[in-house]
């Protein structure tokens, strides 16, 4: 072979010669020279400058730890939003504010007509996924079922505590939900699915995973940076999201105080913002003029004074009403609600929020006064026992003296709860408030069983200023928050009772009927309403508010159906051209 590349060369060598000859034998002009290549001048455009990326940056009140929308703890503004942009729903509110089925997530989901018990099958998407690979599937279906079945502080737990099984099917895929008894409100579960994968392992997955956001997204964005020292979240869009991908490359929430939100949206800082105003901040928020849009959302949640009647010194019902006619209502609805919107969704119904479909005051009328009573105190105390004596009402030696909650960093529920202090002192009621981390609050003080009464955690509260969740089956809200708790056939335990403690056996038939589905939600609310206010159980002051502001430069922004809000619509957003936090 090497013998074979050789013996062209002769050849070669031949014909080079033959060309010099006659080169020299003819009169034409040599060839004009010919530049390089590289020197010849180029027509191509001149490189562009790579697009910059369409960019949302919205302003809010604060970013602390706590991102589980299933938990009391961490019920907040940001929580619901994180929530609608990541975590996926089985249902979601519709135009009308009820539930319909999110066909993103699911093909379908439907009562199975021929099993022996009540069964619901959800199939979901083949391309459903995670942001980190891995599917969306039955088992993160049967991780939420887990936790808000045996979990003290969840939100809305009854219709998950009904389920007698869930159960995977075709690769995960199909999800078979069984239940004790029928449950027409089935389509309220499921929301905001967890990544199982992820969670259910993970050290503290359900209580401390989520301090910072999700591990994974289910939604049009995931979350690429997230900084609390700043106050900060960098949303991405998500690139695994199997449907209609996000119109904006990046949505960027900042945490500021109410002057510097306010100057940020003035100033086109942040494109939009969402809000919990004062008075005065909605003043200036109205002077921005035809800047920006103003809608006020109400949240699903009803800002509440609880009165535990588990507690040794609230067990009379006639100390609960003394302490409720101390209180000047009015005064606690400003000061939370500082005269913003919320102010005007006075809450007057145990059950059903002011916003809500179907709401109408059930309060006895004069019952419970917006200013105090004193003399009312006086008569209701001595009734109970107590005698008036060096300035505080005193019964067998030990004077009455009162512990009031409000969660650890939560400035609404701690000026309220600072302000009933204030009202039971002038009235000479002792009371000391306290501010316990969220999770110590809901989990362990306020559902305490009273037959541990010797326990801290049981005898630590008598008040406290909570927020009441409302959903959109509000026979199961009733159930959740006035219902009487299980017992393990097991085990015979007794499970976590509600935040007040309140359980009427006689009122429980008919709360379990509007739950199955025996009896009108609003047939039963008829019966159970006025004995809860006679009970002087809960005070509901206002329904909690935000404010949405939005820029012009900024599309595509929706109020949201329901208690959706506008994070919902934030795959259709579209932003200025902004930062690209390449990082």
């Amino acid at each position: 072979m090497y013998r074979s590349r050789r013996r062209p060369l002769p050849v070669v060598a031949l014909l080079l010669v033959s060309l010099s000859v006659l080169a020299g034998c003819t009169n034409a002009p040599p060839p004009p020279l010919v530049e390089s290549t590289s020197s010849a001048p180029t027509s191509e455009p001149p490189p562009t400058e790579p697009a910059q990326p369409k960019v949302v940056v919205a302003g809010i009140d604060e970013l602390s730890g706590g991102f589980n929308p299933h938990a009391l703890a961490d019920q907040s503004p940001v929580t619901d939003a994180l929530s609608e942009l990541m975590l996926p729903s089985a249902f979601v509110p519709g135009p009308d504010g009820k539930q319909v089925l999110n066909d993103t997530l699911l093909k379908s989901a439907e009562v199975v007509g021929d099993a022996d018990e009540f069964t619901v099958r959800y199939r979901i998407r083949t391309g459903a996924g995670w942001s980190d690979g891995a599917p969306i599937a039955a088992e993160d279906f049967v991780y939420l079922w887990e936790q808000m079945r045996d979990r003290s502080g969840v939100v809305n737990p009854v219709g998950y505590r009904m389920i007698s099984d869930v159960e995977s099917r075709q690769g995960g895929k199909t999800v078979l939900v069984t239940f004790d008894q029928p449950y027409p409100g089935w389509k309220s579960l499921f929301d905001h699915l967890l990544p199982a994968h992820l969670l259910k392992d993970a050290p503290g997955g359900w209580t401390d995973t989520l301090d910072k956001g999700y591990p994974a997204s289910g939604g049009p964005f995931a979350i690429r940076r997230f900084d609390l020292d700043r106050g900060e979240v960098v949303l991405m869009r998500n690139e695994r999201f199997w449907g209609k991908p996000a119109k904006s490359d990046r949505i960027v929430l900042r945490a500021a105080d109410r002057s510097a939100n306010l100057n940020a949206l003035r100033s086109g800082k942040v494109q939009m913002g969402m809000f919990t105003v004062d008075g005065r901040t909605m003043d200036a928020l109205r002077d921005l003029d035809e800047q920006v849009s103003l809608t006020t959302l109400p949240r699903p949640v009803t800002s509440t004074l609880l009165l535990r009647r588990t507690s040794p010194q609230l067990s009379d019902v006639r100390v609960r009403r003394a302490v409720l006619a101390a209180l000047d209502r009015n005064a606690l609805v400003r000061k939370g609600t500082g005269g913003g919107p919320a102010q005007q969704l006075r809450a007057h119904s145990q059950v059903l929020a002011p916003s809500q479909p179907g709401y109408s005051p059930t309060e006895p009328a004069g019952e419970f006064p917006d200013s105090p009573r004193p003399q009312r105190v006086e008569r209701l105390l001595k009734e109970a026992g107590y005698q008036h004596t060096g300035g505080s009402w005193v019964r067998d030696g030990a004077p009455l003296n009162l512990v009031i909650a409000a969660q650890f960093e939560d400035e609404s529920y701690e000026d309220v709860a600072n302000a009933v202090a204030e009202q039971l002192a002038a009235q000479d009621i002792q009371a000391t408030v306290i501010t316990p981390e969220g999770d110590e609050l809901y989990r362990t003080m306020l559902p305490a069983d009273p037959e541990t009464r010797g326990s801290p955690d049981a005898a630590e509260v008598d008040l406290a200023v909570a927020p009441r969740p409302v959903g959109p089956d509000p026979a199961s809200t009733m159930a959740s928050q006035w219902g009487c708790p299980g017992v393990d056939p097991e085990t015979g335990r007794t499970a976590a009772f509600n935040m007040t403690g309140f359980c009427d056996r006689l009122l429980q038939p008919t709360i379990e009927a509007a739950t199955t589905g025996e009896t009108s939600f609003e047939k039963a609310s008829a019966r159970v309403e006025p004995a809860l206010w006679s009970s002087a159980v809960a005070l509901p002051l206002y329904q909690e508010a935000q404010v949405l502001a939005v820029r012009r430069e900024i599309s595509g922004v929706e109020d949201g159906p329901g208690f959706a809000g506008p994070f919902s619509s934030a795959g259709d957003w579209v932003g200025a051209p902004g930062e690209s936090y390449d990082w």
